[in-house]
């Protein structure tokens, strides 16, 4: 297993086990204003996890792809981040 591999598989199940927690987390405070709170951090560190997923990948693949082809992988994560943008 290559080294960005399992640095995705790593970032992935840290990603998994802060969900399970926020929402264990959630359901003990039994409070919608907390829960809300703890939502919008969630929310704030998914791209975070995304990015840092998507640049390990990419860093692993970088000798075996063209350099158009990462150009076009960049530009689709750019216009993903776009998209999203409120």
């Amino acid at each position: 297993m290559s080294l960005a591999l399992l640095g995705m598989v790593i970032l992935r199940l840290l990603s998994g086990s802060m969900e399970i927690t926020a929402a264990i987390l959630i359901y003990k405070l039994n409070n919608l204003e907390q829960a809300l709170k703890i939502n919008a951090l969630l929310a704030s560190l998914g791209p975070i996890i995304f990015l840092a997923a998507m640049y390990l990948g990419l860093t692993g693949l970088a000798r075996d792809l063209s350099f158009n082809r990462a150009i076009f992988i960049y530009a689709g994560v750019a216009l993903i981040f776009w998209g999203l943008r409120s």
